[in-house]
């Protein structure tokens, strides 16, 4: 299991590497419950499905993985963090008084947020070092990212990891740009607009108008992710093996598979299939940024809502 402490602390300032990680875990999928006295947040890992891709109990993996994440981050928090699990997640949670510094910090950084649906990632956070920005992501990653053979592009082992995140656009944007912060490009993302989710209007013609409204999914190579990887063992554990597999073809070609694999959309020669206006394209669901235009591609929309090149 990698621990999180593998990372040596940064003292320049009052982050840290776990801290970090603890922020990118309540970002990701975390409530926040604010009372008159003291602030309790939840954190889900949900179970993506009841077995590993190893046929292990993902149940019994997450339990062993956050023994590991409880003891690092008790003594961040100095208080006990409750863990509790059902069938379909695990739960961490603790309380702190409104007062008490750590909590205040927490606050600050996701500002009026109550849950992963309206959060965003405080533009301070791009400011962290190299290593504590890995650590964020890590901490997302490990609440809303997973890893199963089916996460393939095109054909094996063309291999991805997926990021879920529901309704926050915003979110999407913000965590595509941290990643592009330590370099590691994005592959797709499968945004929940009906251009993209019901392109050819097959579920709008079926009776299903909004079977587009779904989770945003952030796909990312295996082996461009292996750097960061995940704390979560069973998640750790696929990616390794995804990762190592996706080099293969490339390895066995002469060729450097970070190479073929380290590319931006906006690097990459675009191509276009034209798609039919959608009714829903003027849904509420949609930013008011992006709401009543047509698109053909993924990169058309992240580039309109600020996942692009660095403006020279």
């Amino acid at each position: 299991m990698k621990r999180l402490r593998e990372v040596t602390k940064d003292d320049g300032g009052n982050m840290n590497n776990e801290m970090s990680y603890l922020l990118g875990m309540i970002v990701g999928n975390g409530e926040i419950q604010r009372g008159a006295t003291q602030t309790t947040v939840t954190i889900e890992i949900p179970h993506k499905k009841l077995k590993t891709e190893f046929k292990h109990d993902v149940g019994i993996f997450v339990k062993a993985s956050v023994t590991d994440i409880r003891r690092v981050l008790e003594s961040l928090l100095g208080t006990a963090l409750t863990f509790t699990q059902n069938a379909n997640a695990s739960f961490l949670s603790f309380r702190k008084p409104n007062e008490d510094y750590l909590m205040r910090e927490v606050l600050r950084y996701i500002g009026g947020a109550t849950c992963s649906d309206n959060v965003r990632i405080s533009p301070e956070v791009y400011s962290f070092t190299f290593d504590e920005r890995k650590q964020f992501i890590k901490g997302f990653a490990d609440v809303t990212g997973y890893i199963r053979r089916s996460n393939y592009a095109f054909k094996e082992p063309n291999y991805r990891v997926y990021f879920e995140v529901p309704y926050n656009w915003c979110l999407v944007v913000d965590f595509c740009n941290l990643l592009k912060s330590i370099d590691i490009p994005v592959q797709t993302i499968d945004w929940a607009h009906p251009n993209m989710r019901d392109g050819n209007l097959v579920k709008y013609n079926e009776g299903t108008p909004n079977f587009w409204k779904k989770e945003h999914q952030i796909k990312v190579w295996a082996l461009e992710y292996q750097p960061v990887g995940f704390v979560v063992l069973h998640k750790q554990e696929a990616l390794d093996y995804f990762a190592e597999e996706q080099k293969k073809p490339y390895i066995m070609q002469g060729r450097d598979p970070a190479e073929s694999l380290h590319k931006y959309y906006w690097e990459q020669t675009r191509r276009r299939r034209v798609k039919p206006k959608h009714p829903g394209e003027n849904d509420e669901f949609i930013p008011e940024k992006i709401r009543g235009k047509h698109y053909d591609s993924w990169t058309e929309i992240a580039e309109d809502l600020g996942y692009k090149e660095d403006d020279e």
